[in-house]
């Protein structure tokens, strides 16, 4: 017979971890399995580690409710659970006459998300926070930061790990089918094939979800895209003291400026979208150029030869080139009529700002609110 569990978290993300510890500290018997052999090593390792705000998705959007309610969340549990974070502030930069009405436009959304603290500066009071930076006035976000986020997904682990709950590592599932009590699931753990048969499951494999899901059988599912990102950092001190973004252009927020904890400055992502999750860093003189002309545009004094490769993160995006951005997908029991099962579709960013909040929405699914 197999083992049953009470609550089985698939995928072992920053939004993996999060959704397990809700559940665990309601006193529920939970299992994360994940395939890799530790955990967060793809998107939750593989971005700009920033707090968002909530300034820019669509009114009454997942992304736009749970990025300004996750803020909170995130920043209350960080401080509370010595997770390092700095609420450094954005700037986003109009270095176009046109772009002073986008930052206006920016900012009335924000407002209409509940973002309350946005403040359009001037040239000189720009200049005043960013010497170094060009732009004719900028939208200043002082509720932007960044985190630890290896640090905060320790920190939500021994959260789980406290309440009774356990991690898998080397633990992929295979397939999952729905019984009349629960699920079956089909695990490969290592080498060595298993059954598992759990109440509740939570699809929160992050690049794996659809395909996992299609394994049930499961009808009208999203499709899989790949936009890989590419960063540069910049070697030396930064010049910046404030995380610093161009207006957004199409399917992204634009080559901007971040700093890490430690104060090393990074630029990106772009975006060009592959067949598969693929890692590798593309490193040409095309995507050189273009790193070089897009950050030059609101930071003249680029010093090209100090830019090194970084890194590629790769989103798991459900809409494709040229397509408005899709918002996140929970799918609970009201929508596709399986109790006890929760799939979470393109949890891009900002997934890891909402990740408390997205655990919160989780449970009213799992509640049937």
């Amino acid at each position: 017979m197999a083992e049953r569990v009470e609550c089985v978290v698939v995928g072992a993300g920053v939004v993996g971890l999060a959704i397990a510890r809700a559940l665990a500290l309601e006193g529920r018997e939970v299992i994360i399995l994940e395939a890799e052999p530790a955990f967060g090593t793809h998107t939750s390792s593989r971005n700009s580690e920033v707090i968002h705000a909530g300034i820019y998705y669509p009114t009454g959007s997942l992304k736009a409710r749970t990025c300004v309610s996750g803020k909170k969340l995130l920043y209350d549990y960080c401080s509370q659970h010595r997770v390092e974070f700095k609420r450094l502030g954005k700037l986003i930069i109009a270095t176009r006459d046109a772009q002073i009405d986008v930052l206006k436009a920016y900012q009335a959304q924000g407002r209409t998300n509940g973002v309350d603290d946005l403040e359009l500066l001037s040239q000189d009071q720009l200049h005043q926070l960013e010497p170094d930076v060009r732009g004719l006035a900028a939208l200043w976000s002082p509720s932007t930061g960044i985190v630890d986020s290896h640090g905060l997904m320790l920190s939500l682990l021994a959260d789980v790990e406290n309440s009774g709950g356990v991690l898998g590592l080397k633990s992929r599932v295979q397939s999952f089918k729905p019984q009349n009590d629960g699920f079956a699931l089909d695990i490969d753990t290592d080498g060595t094939s298993m059954t598992l048969h759990a109440r509740m499951l939570i699809n929160s494999a992050g690049h794996g979800a659809i395909d996992l899901a299609r394994t049930s059988g499961a009808a009208k599912l999203p499709r899989n895209y790949f936009p890989a990102g590419h960063y540069f950092s910049y070697m030396g001190k930064s010049p910046f003291r404030h995380l610093v973004y161009p207006v957004a252009g199409a399917g992204s927020l634009g080559l901007h400026g971040t700093l890490d904890l430690g104060g090393q400055l990074k630029f990106g992502p772009d975006v060009a979208y592959r067949d598969q999750l693929d890692y590798t860093f593309e490193s040409n003189e095309a995507r050189r150029q273009h790193f070089e002309s897009s950050i030059r545009d609101y930071y003249p004094g680029l010093d090209a030869s100090r830019l090194q490769a970084g890194y590629v993160g790769v989103r798991p995006r459900i809409s494709g080139p040229g397509e408005p951005a899709a918002d996140f997908i929970i799918a609970g029991p009201q929508s596709h009529g399986i109790k006890g099962l929760v799939q979470l579709f393109g949890i891009e960013s900002p997934g890891l700002t909402a990740c408390l909040a997205i655990a919160s929405e989780v449970e009213l699914h799992l509640r049937g609110a």
